[in-house]
């Protein structure tokens, strides 16, 4: 059972910096890519960044210049470092990867249980 667990979100004030942690685990072939996602209350959840599996990286344009999504294949991990947040910035986020499964070879999307993220003074 594949299983994705983010971590490193929590209150922040404006202007400060956040790095959350998307760790996958379970039984995969490979991780096709990865992304992050948010979802403030009364709206959708909207895509933030993704990155695939040679890197290519995509931004959502009001994070652009603020946010890096990195992975690192060694440890199945996504990162998103989000710098000079916003109240606009509150939100959960989610992780999402899709994924090569073991016996079928066909790709799934996977989500993690979400993590809140709230910059307020």
């Amino acid at each position: 059972q594949v299983q994705l667990v983010e971590s490193g979100g929590g209150l922040v004030q404006p202007g400060e910096s956040l790095r959350l942690s998307c760790a996958v685990s379970g039984r995969f072939r490979a991780i096709y890519s990865m992304a992050w996602y948010r979802q403030a209350p009364g709206k959708q959840r909207e895509l933030v960044a993704s990155i695939s599996s040679v890197e290519t990286t995509n931004y959502a344009d009001s994070v652009k210049g603020r946010v890096t999504i990195s992975r690192d294949g060694a440890k199945n991990s996504a990162y998103l470092r989000m710098n000079t947040l916003k109240p606009d910035d509150t939100a959960v986020y989610y992780c999402n990867a899709k994924i090569v499964q073991v016996v079928t070879g066909e790709v799934g999307t996977y989500w993690g249980q979400g993590t809140q993220v709230t910059v307020s003074s």
